[in-house]
């Protein structure tokens, strides 16, 4: 299955996150991605609105910043300049993030998708979407768990923004997440191997 410019075009602008209605569009929004990811990613167009997605990110970074940081401040693990400096830099750190992983994903989707594909843009919805399980993941022994279910909701959006299969979407997502996976199990290891050495004679 391929990018097709006529399905775009036909897709329900309506569904895309609405920065004017704020609260009301954020539940919405966030309720279709994380009940009914297939039909919301192919319902919403590919390209055409940045702002969106990464609006609707930014709220999902924030609330997740304001919420960990507040339990962190509860159990006396940071300050309250800790806490202020977490909230103004997790917008600049969302939006650098989400860029730089879309475009690492987009490269994939450019070798596994094919030139077929609907573009930088629709990657970068996919992954900003994606995003709004970051709302809870901060919640002790739930945050792998919804982690998991964040890398299901790419896989989906990736298929359907790109139109292509499940096959290729699976690749395009897990590639780098096995290779971040790969690099944080050899620090792990160099590490307990550095903390042994020091015990040795």
């Amino acid at each position: 299955m391929e990018y097709n410019s006529e399905v775009d075009r036909s897709r329900q602008q309506g569904m895309d996150y609405n920065p004017n209605d704020p609260f009301s569009s954020f539940v919405n929004t966030g309720t279709k991605v994380l009940r009914w990811p297939a039909d919301f990613f192919r319902s919403i167009p590919s390209r055409g609105n940045y702002a969106s997605p990464w609006i609707f990110a930014l709220i999902c970074a924030e609330i997740s910043a304001i919420l960990g940081g507040l339990i962190s401040f509860a159990l006396s693990d940071q300050s309250v300049g800790d806490f202020i400096a977490r909230i103004v830099l997790t917008p600049i750190g969302t939006t650098v993030g989400l860029f730089i992983w879309a475009g690492i994903l987009h490269l994939l989707v450019m070798l596994i998708v094919g030139a077929e594909n609907a573009g930088f843009e629709a990657t970068f919805r996919a992954l900003a979407y994606s995003s709004v399980t970051s709302v809870i993941a901060w919640v002790p022994y739930v945050g792998w768990i919804v982690a998991l279910y964040g890398i299901y909701l790419n896989i989906v959006g990736i298929r359907e923004l790109h139109g292509t299969t499940t096959g290729r979407a699976v690749l395009v997502v897990l590639i780098p997440a096995a290779i971040v996976a790969v690099l944080v199990a050899l620090v792990v290891a160099a590490f307990i191997a550095l903390l042994f050495s020091s015990f040795g004679p």
